[in-house]
């Protein structure tokens, strides 16, 4: 299994929202980098991923699996353009904040942190521990 952290702005994609599709699913769609895109490429189903609020609350809130693998995004008829869908797993216990990851030492490699404005991004296993532990989590 691989990790992963998906950047959603609340506004335009919540955590809850993510919730109420229920075992569906929903794509993760408009996504237009293409580093971002080859990740969602390698995804397989059962992979894990952190949903991350970005831009006021910049916190990874819940925990999401991979549900189907690459496929053309939908919202374009640009081939070059596909995403996976995910569906919602649980809540973190306690939603660790961007400034909670930069400041752990153990965490000062992860893309997050290097390359924040990344909306697809790969996690380590190491990583994918340490943020659990900080949610309270266990996964």
């Amino acid at each position: 299994m691989a990790y992963w952290l998906f950047k959603s702005e609340p506004s335009t994609w919540s955590w809850d929202q993510q919730v109420a599709k229920g075992a569906e699913g929903e794509e993760w769609d408009g996504v237009r980098n293409y580093q971002a895109r080859n990740f969602m490429r390698e995804m397989e189903i059962g992979d894990r991923g952190f949903f991350y609020h970005s831009q006021t609350e910049k916190a990874v809130v819940g925990i999401v699996e991979v549900c189907a693998t690459a496929h053309p995004d939908s919202t374009t008829e640009d081939a070059r353009w596909e995403c996976v869908d995910i569906k919602a797993v649980k809540p973190v216990k306690t939603p660790v904040t961007l400034d909670v990851i930069k400041a752990d030492p153990r965490l000062s490699e992860m893309v997050l942190v290097r390359n924040s404005r990344l909306s697809v991004q790969p996690v380590t296993p190491e990583e994918w521990a340490i943020v659990c532990e900080l949610a309270g989590i266990t996964d």
